[in-house]
């Protein structure tokens, strides 16, 4: 499984229009193959800073989501962030009935 973490940095005067967009991306992310998780959240110290999760059940599935239509959307509306998005990935693995993270 790959977990993608986006931090995303927006100024006040874009952030609704921000925010739409990514909200109205999240389901139909979710419902792409391979996709375990969407989730879209709000800072509640700062509402000018947001994050996207996202869980991947394979690395091939991440690759066709970032190839993907709704990537290049979402591509595309990072020209209304105030700094450069970033964005961490993380890889679990099953070892010993437990899951484990690599980092």
């Amino acid at each position: 499984m790959i977990t993608v973490i986006i931090h995303i940095k927006v100024g006040s005067e874009k952030r609704n229009e921000l925010s739409q967009t990514i909200a109205s991306l999240n389901r139909e992310i979710r419902m792409e193959k391979g996709c375990l998780r969407c989730d879209f959240f709000q800072s509640i110290e700062d509402e000018n800073e947001l994050c996207l999760i996202e869980e991947w059940a394979t690395q091939s599935d991440l690759k066709s989501h970032m190839k993907s239509e709704r990537f290049k959307i979402f591509r595309g509306a990072m020209n209304l962030v105030k700094e450069p998005c970033k964005m961490i990935f993380h890889t679990a693995f099953q070892m010993d009935g437990r899951e484990e993270i690599c980092l």
